[in-house]
This record gives C-alpha cells, sequence and structure tokens, in this order.
C-alpha cells in the first residue's frame, strides 16, 4: 500500500531536516520528514552554533532551551602549537550580537530538535526506520521508495516534492551525481570529550596551531559535570600527513593514535597531553567535502544542508549554513499560492543559497577560521616567537577573522541588516 502524502517529503532528520520541517509548520506548510535511524539517541560530540546559526534557532523558539544546554562562548583565541598566544576577539553576545554563540553536544541540539518537531508536527509527521533506497518522478508527483532497517521495502511514498537532507554521503544526491567522491586531502581528524577543569575563562573557544604539523580546536559545551567543578570539554585533532590513508567515519577512536600527535603540547595555562588522554570517548573522521556542484535541482528534487554543499568542518559553519538553507527554502515554498506548483520555489532557493555556500566551501578550504594560526606559522616557519606584534599586527589579524565572518554570513552588519 502506497502512502499518498501530496505535499513535501523531507529525506533526512538531522538539524537542517528538523529545522526545515519546524519552518514550513510555521507557516502552515504540510510535510513529513523519514529519517535512517530506528531511534534518534545522542550522539557525536561538541557544536558551536555561530550566531547567523543561533538566529535561525531563535527564530524557532529554540534558544532558550539550547543555551540552558550549553555554554556560551565569551571569546575566541589562537596559539601557535607552542602555546602562545596569537590573537582573541569576544564572541556572540560580548561582541554585540543580538544572540550568543553557544558550545553544545550535537546530540542535544538534534535531541532538542527533533523533540521540537514530533511535539509541534506530530508523532504520525516523523517518521524514524526510513531508509531512502529511491525515487521516481511523475508530472505532478515524486514516489519515494524506503527501506526499514532490516533492509524490508516500505510503503511507496508519494509528495509532491523531495528535500534531500541526508548528509554528505547522501543518497539522494548519489544519483544525480553517482561518480562523484568526497575530497580528500591527507588530514585525518579525532574528535573527543573530556571531563576537565575549566581552561581560562572557562568560556573560551581555543584553536591551538596548525593543520601542517598539528591543530586542537577546544571548547567547553557542559558546565560543572561534577562536585569538582569540571566541565564537558569538546575537542577536535587535525593533522595533515603525507601518505595517510583516509579515516573511516565515526569509527571509535583510539588514545594511542591521537596522543602522539600532541605529545609535547604541555603549556603553563593547558595540558594538551592530559586532556586526550582522559577522554571518556573519541571519535575519529576524515577531513573530506565535496566540489561544489552546478546544480541542486532535478525535477521535483533539492538538495539542502551537507547533502548539497558538503565542507571542511572548520569553524561550525556547515550547520549554519543547514539552517540558513532551511529557513530560506521555507519562506520560498510559503509562497506559493495553494494548489499551485512548487518546483519553481525549488529553483529560486537553488538560486539565493548555492551561489552563497560555494564560495564558503571555497574558503573553508583556502583560508578558513584557523586562517590566522596559518598565516602566523608561515611568518614564523613554526617557531617560537618572542611577540606576536614582532610577528604581525593584531589590526591585521582582526581583519583575517571580519573576512571570514563576511563571506560566511555573521559578520555584526550581515547580522544587523537581516534583522
Amino acid at each position: 500500500m502506497n502512502k499518498q502524502m501530496g505535499g513535501i517529503a523531507i529525506v533526512g532528520g538531522g538539524v537542517g531536516g528538523l529545522a526545515l520541517a519546524l519552518h514550513l509548520h510555521a507557516r502552515g506548510v504540510a510535510c513529513e520528514v523519514f529519517e535512517a535511524v530506528a531511534e534518534v539517541r545522542e550522539l557525536g560530540v561538541g557544536i558551536t552554533l555561530l550566531p547567523h546559526a543561533m538566529r535561525e534557532l531563535a527564530a524557532l523558539g529554540l534558544q532558550p532551551a539550547l543555551e540552558a544546554a550549553g555554554i556560551e562562548n565569551y571569546e575566541s583565541a589562537f596559539f601557535n602549537r607552542h602555546g602562545q598566544f596569537i590573537y582573541s576577539e569576544l564572541r556572540g553576545r560580548h561582541a554585540g550580537y543580538a544572540v550568543p554563540e553557544v558550545g553544545i553536544h550535537r546530540g542535544k541540539l538534534h535531541q532538542i530538535l527533533f523533540a521540537a518537531a514530533v511535539q509541534r508536527l506530530g508523532a504520525d509527521r516523523i517518521h524514524t526506520g526510513h531508509r531512502f533506497v529511491g525515487l521516481t518522478q511523475g508530472d505532478d508527483h515524486v514516489s519515494i521508495q524506503f527501506n526499514d532497517p532490516e533492509g524490508q521495502p516500505r510503503p511507496e511514498v508519494r509528495a509532491q516534492v523531495l528535500i534531500a537532507s541526508d548528509g554528505v554521503n547522501s543518497a539522494v544526491r548519489r544519483l544525480f551525481y553517482p561518480d562523484e567522491k568526497v575530497v580528500f586531502t591527507g588530514i585525518n581528524t579525532w574528535r573527543g570529550v573530556t571531563h576537565f577543569p575549566p581552561i581560562l575563562t572557562g568560556k573560551t573557544y581555543m584553536r591551538i596551531g596548525s593543520i601542517e604539523t598539528g591543530k586542537m580546536v577546544i571548547y567547553p559545551i557542559v558546565d560543572k559535570v561534577d562536585a569538582q567543578g569540571r566541565q564537558l570539554v569538546n575537542w577536535m585533532a587535525e593533522i595533515r600527513m603525507e601518505g595517510v590513508s583516509q579515516n573511516d567515519w565515526n569509527r571509535q577512536g583510539r588514545v594511542e593514535d591521537v596522543l602522539p600527535l600532541f605529545k609535547d603540547w604541555t603549556f603553563d595555562w593547558l595540558d594538551v597531553p592530559e586532556l586526550i588522554a582522559k577522554a571518556e570517548s573519541i571519535l575519529e573522521y576524515p577531513m573530506v567535502d565535496k566540489d561544489p556542484i552546478p546544480q541542486w535541482t532535478f525535477g521535483r528534487v533539492t538538495l539542502l544542508g551537507d547533502a548539497a554543499h558538503p565542507m571542511y568542518p572548520r569553524g561550525s559553519n556547515g550547520s549554519a549554513q543547514a539552517l540558513v538553507d532551511a529557513r530560506t527554502l521555507a519562506d520560498e515554498l510559503a509562497q506559493v499560492p495553494a494548489g499551485v506548483d512548487r518546483v519553481q520555489a525549488l529553483h529560486r532557493y537553488e538560486a539565493v543559497r548555492r551561489p552563497l555556500t560555494t564560495q564558503v566551501v571555497l574558503t573553508n578550504r583556502s583560508t578558513p577560521p584557523d586562517f590566522i594560526n596559518i598565516k602566523v606559522d608561515e611568518l614564523t616557519q613554526g617557531k617560537p616567537f618572542r611577540h606576536i606584534d614582532d610577528v604581525i599586527s593584531q589590526a591585521e589579524l582582526r581583519q583575517i577573522s571580519d573576512d571570514y565572518k563576511k563571506i560566511a554570513g555573521f559578520s555584526l552588519d550581515a547580522m544587523a541588516a537581516k534583522g
């Protein structure tokens, strides 16, 4: 028996897909979500909700829950691999934004979005255990095929349009780009969380070193997790190495693979080997993206989030761009009068978002947020310096930071212009 929807089918119940569902519901547009996993659990490690991400989530009424579940960042600070200070700047509300920048466990973010979607749309419109396997398009509909977790066919779903929000390894995208491969340039990453005493302000987002000789991104995501006042501190280790193979996805990482890379990183303000050694969990990932593609929309199907523009996980901008995608697409779909085909709304959304996200993908490769560290390493040949002002001025470093914010869409001017 086929399921007749007539509305919008969202394939993928991650951050982007759930945000789209919530936006559509708020605009009175019917939709249903189809997620591959049978049970949504709190998985993963940390994520930073940048101001443009928080703006989108605040519009959905989720800001109080997210602030309660995470830690508001006070500052972002940059150091070289010797632990020497390079640059810092205030973040979020402390920098004049209307919304905070928050570090949070990715699983908690997902659970908050999922719970809101179930509560607002109804559990009968949020379907788990639906793994996408194929589609066919007709003149006025798209028929979607799913399997259950055991690989058995589900009833076919018929909708007016399909939005693919099924991640970097999107099965929907693969139908239209079957020969495409992820781009791996020798950078592997390990992500962990550790119960650890507060570092610096206890609300500092830290970038230490650069990918050529080892880089750590460190920030807290849960405050006061025990009687000793420790925090749950999220960290990501990255390094480019010649001749290495690509890490598996979401495989349990091993301390012994990461610790030797950072064994000498003991500073007077942080013991990095201790942070790694005491991790309660480590996951390993390859750092990959995909080349920007010339087309997202194919008939009644379009792509959103990582399915549309997978980018290097630098600066937590992937989730932010997915959230902006979701609101932009919801606005376009909501403008279509009742009874009118929605296909042109997909093209309008793509025309707005594809050029902007292409620029972000390419910038995350060439001049990412940690380009500040890369630039200083180039100027010093990776050696210690007497004082950062002997190497480069704070004004030049601030310009690097501001340039990235403009491209990513969260400069103060851009945020103020969008209200």
